[in-house]
C-alpha cells in the first residue's frame, strides 16, 4: 500500500504561538468573530499549473526513479498502469467540498495530463475513493492519514485481504482495481491534499523522491496540489509508447522521444543533476518529524539530517528542509535557535527553489517572529511578499495564517480598519484549511497572542 502519513506535517502545520511569551489567551479582536457564525468556506478555483522548466534528461531520470521503486526503497520489476478509460467512484461519508475538489482534479487530469478519467456513480469502478473516519484509518494503519491499496474496493475488504499477495504492489503486472481511503472528519484541505497525492499514485508512479522540489511526489509536503511537473510525469506515464509489463530498461529507451514530443522545450534546458538522497538522511528526517519520539531524540535526528546534508555538499532544498525541520523542533524551546534555522532555510530556499511555495512558507514563520518581537512593519513586508505564493499553490492553511498575521501587524501599527478587513478575509480560508469553527477560533487566538498589544503579563 501507499500512504500519506502523519509523520511529516511541518510544511502545513503552523505553531505560531509557540514563539510568543506565555500569557493569558487574548480575546479575538472584533467581538462579532467570536460570537457569531463564521463566513462561508472559501475554496480555490482549479487552474492549470505552470509547465515545468526542467531539462528532459533530468525529468527522465526522475520518471524512472519514481516509477520503478516503492517509497520503502523496494524495486518494482515492471511498469503498471490502468487501461483507459479510468473510472472513479466516490463512496462513504463524503462532503460537497470533497465532491467539488474531486471534480476539479479529474478535469485537470483530463486537460493537463490528457488522461481519459471520469467519475461514475454506479457499478464497478477502476478506483473507489472511500471517505471513512480517521479512527478507522488508524486502526488499519496507525500512522497513516490516508492510503491507497490495489485490488480492493472498500476498507472492509482491505481488512480481510491485508497481507495477501493481491495487495502487494510489487506483484502487480497491470492495474485493474484499487481503493483510496480518505478521512471525512478532518479539514477540507487535508482531504484535498490526500486526494491529490493518493490519486496521482493510484494512477501513476508509486515512489516519492526528496530531491524533487516541484512535485507532490515528495514526502516533505510543501506542494499540496499537482504541479506542472506532476502532470507531465502522468502524461508520459500514459503515453501510447509505454505499456504494462515494460521493464525499466525498456521504458528508459523510449522516454527521450516521449519527453521530446510532450515537452520540446526541455531538450535545450541545462541539466540540473542532483545526487541520490541517502537512506541515512531519509531515516533521520523521518525519525525527527515522525509520530513518535521524545523532543531530545527528535532534535538529535534533525541535527544528524543537517550534518548529512552539509557533508554531502547538497545546496538544494534538502539542505533547506534540514534547517526547516530543526527550526520547527526548536520552536517553543529556543526561539533564537529556531529563528536562526528559519533564516538559514529561507536563504537556501531562495537559491534552490525561488519559484515554489517553500520560501513563502518559511517567511510566514519569520513574520510570526517579527510580530512577536514587536516589529510589525517587518512582519507586514514578509507577509505581503508571501501571500501570492500561498494563493498560487492553493495552501489555505498558509493563506489564512498570513491574513491573520497581517491583521495583527496592521493592528499593531494602529491601522484597525485594514486589520479588521484582513481578519475577515482570513476566516473563509481558515474554514477550508483548519476545518471546524472551534479550530478557526483557536487559530485566531493563537495568532493574536503574537501581537504585543494583546499580551497581559
Amino acid at each position: 500500500m501507499l500512504t500519506r502519513t502523519t509523520r511529516i506535517v511541518l510544511a502545513t502545520s503552523l505553531l505560531l504561538a509557540a514563539c510568543s511569551p506565555a500569557s493569558a489567551p487574548p480575546p479575538i479582536a472584533g467581538a462579532t468573530v467570536a460570537e457569531t457564525s463564521l463566513p462561508p468556506v472559501k475554496s480555490f478555483r482549479a487552474a492549470a499549473a505552470a509547465p515545468t522548466e526542467r531539462a528532459n534528461s533530468d525529468i527522465a531520470r526522475d520518471f524512472l526513479d519514481l516509477s520503478f521503486a516503492l517509497e520503502s526503497g523496494r524495486n518494482l520489476p515492471v511498469l503498471t498502469r490502468f487501461d483507459e478509460p479510468i473510472t472513479v467512484k466516490l463512496t462513504g461519508r463524503n462532503t460537497p467540498i470533497l465532491r467539488n475538489d474531486l471534480a476539479q482534479l479529474l478535469a485537470r487530469l483530463r486537460t493537463e495530463a490528457k488522461i481519459d478519467i471520469r467519475q461514475v456513480s454506479e457499478g464497478r469502478a477502476s478506483i473507489t475513493i472511500e471517505a471513512v473516519a480517521k479512527r478507522d484509518i488508524r486502526r488499519a494503519l496507525p500512522h497513516a492519514a490516508c492510503f491507497v491499496v490495489p485490488n480492493v474496493s472498500s476498507l472492509a475488504e482491505y481488512r480481510r485481504a491485508r497481507g495477501a499477495a493481491r495487495t502487494d504492489w510489487a506483484a502487480l503486472r497491470s492495474r485493474e482495481q484499487l481503493a483510496i481511503f480518505l478521512p471525512y472528519d478532518t479539514s477540507p484541505q487535508d482531504m484535498r491534499d490526500c486526494l491529490h497525492e493518493e490519486l496521482a499514485q493510484a494512477i501513476g508512479p508509486l515512489n516519492d523522491l526528496y530531491r524533487l522540489d516541484d512535485s507532490v511526489f515528495n514526502d516533505d509536503n510543501f506542494h499540496a496540489v499537482l504541479t506542472g511537473f506532476d502532470m507531465l510525469i502522468l502524461r508520459a506515464y500514459y503515453d501510447p509508447m509505454l505499456a504494462n509489463g515494460m521493464t525499466r530498461t525498456q521504458v528508459a529507451a523510449r522516454l527521450p522521444a516521449i519527453l521530446s514530443r510532450l515537452n520540446p522545450g526541455g531538450d535545450a534546458r541545462p541539466v540540473r543533476l542532483r545526487g541520490e538522497t541517502s537512506r541515512a538522511w531519509i531515516d533521520a528526517i523521518q525519525n525527527a518529524l515522525g509520530p513518535s519520539g521524545t523532543g531530545g531524540k527528535r532534535l538529535s535526528h534533525a541535527t544528524r539530517a543537517l550534518s548529512i546534508a552539509q557533508t554531502a555538499g547538497w545546496n538544494d532544498h534538502r539542505l533547506a528542509f534540514s534547517h526547516y525541520a530543526l527550526a520547527r523542533l526548536y520552536q517553543g524551546q529556543d526561539g533564537a535557535r529556531s529563528n536562526h534555522h528559519y533564516r538559514a532555510a529561507a536563504r537556501a530556499f531562495e537559491t534552490s527553489a525561488p519559484a515554489g511555495p517553500h520560501l513563502a512558507i518559511v517567511s510566514t514563520q519569520l513574520a510570526a517572529y517579527a510580530l512577536s518581537d514587536n516589529k510589525p512593519g517587518d512582519a507586514l513586508t514578509l507577509i505581503e511578499a508571501s501571500l501570492p505564493a500561498a494563493y498560487e499553490y492553493e495552501n489555505a492553511v498558509q493563506l489564512a495564517s498570513l491574513l491573520m498575521l497581517k491583521s495583527e501587524a496592521l493592528s499593531a501599527l494602529g491601522r484597525e480598519t485594514e486589520a479588521d478587513a484582513a481578519r475577515l478575509d482570513s476566516l473563509g480560508w481558515a474554514r477550508y484549511g483548519f476545518g471546524p469553527d472551534w479550530a478557526v477560533r483557536a487559530k485566531l487566538r493563537e495568532v493574536a497572542s503574537l501581537n504585543p498589544k494583546n499580551r497581559s503579563f
